[in-house]
């Protein structure tokens, strides 16, 4: 499969979701609560009928996981090949109409993200990865080419202060001498991909549609995305959970 060439298609896709969601921006639209307690709006639901629309007439043989459309591990646990979507990768960040939301879509291939596309409605910026062509970021017109940083001294750590629990902040003292860099939804490993920050630990629950294209992107401008015991994050497992992990440049070893 041409990763690359699916790019572009990919990007027209999660434009199109964006306008969906943009149409809702400070506007007034119900809010109700899913099972585990998080917002979802109508934003979310357009976004995600709009993204299986265009995936499904783009590859219509590759099966797709949305976040919005629940599949039973019956059904998932012989796909090789699929798409993972988040259609708001923070619906709460939508809410409070912070601009800090993003639309999540990644190809997983035998447990690895191979493409990642993340988009910033509100913003106006595009990401993406894959690995045969590294990571861009596209803004006001101009696409630039990602690559981590080599981290200085003083570590820039990306955290959120919803997610900040004891567990995190002895992760984060344990690297010394650092500085916080706040940002929202998977824009935390993207600032790292662009060099904006170096290491990007959770001690807290996601789930693989939160990270899948972030990490694509990331990998594919040098990082990395390992799990407490060094091994790599994976997809397609029973539990759409993922275990916590740290996103960092090539430079972070765990202890």
């Amino acid at each position: 499969m041409d990763y690359d060439a699916l790019v572009p298609e990919v990007l027209a896709i999660a434009a199109d979701a964006g306008e969906k969601i943009m149409a809702f921006y400070r506007q007034d639209y119900e809010v109700t609560q899913k099972q585990d307690d998080s917002p979802l709006t109508e934003a979310d639901m357009a976004s995600h009928h709009r993204i299986v629309e265009g995936l499904r007439s783009l590859e219509p043989k590759l099966p797709i996981l949305s976040e919005e459309e629940e599949v039973a591990w019956e059904q998932r646990r012989d796909w090789d090949r699929f798409w993972l979507v988040d259609p708001i990768d923070g619906t709460k960040d939508f809410i409070k109409q912070s601009g800090e939301f993003t639309v999540n879509i990644a190809l997983i291939e035998n447990g690895v993200p191979v493409l990642g596309v993340v988009t910033v409605p509100a913003l106006g910026i595009e990401y993406w990865g894959t690995r045969s062509s590294g990571a861009f970021r596209r803004k006001d017109g101009e696409t630039v080419r990602l690559q981590v940083a080599e981290p200085p001294d003083e570590k820039r750590v990306v955290a959120s202060k919803n997610h900040m629990n004891p567990e995190t902040e002895a992760f984060i003292e344990s690297l010394g001498p650092h500085c916080l860099v706040q940002a929202g939804s998977s824009l935390k490993f993207c600032r790292i991909a662009e060099g904006e920050a170096d290491i990007y630990p959770r001690v807290g629950p996601t789930c693989e549609w939160d990270t899948g294209a972030a990490q694509a992107v990331l990998e594919a401008a040098g990082g990395c995305v390992l799990t407490f015991e060094g091994e790599p994050l994976l997809y397609g497992k029973e539990s759409v959970y993922n275990p916590h992990f740290v996103a960092a440049g090539p430079w972070f070893t765990p202890v």
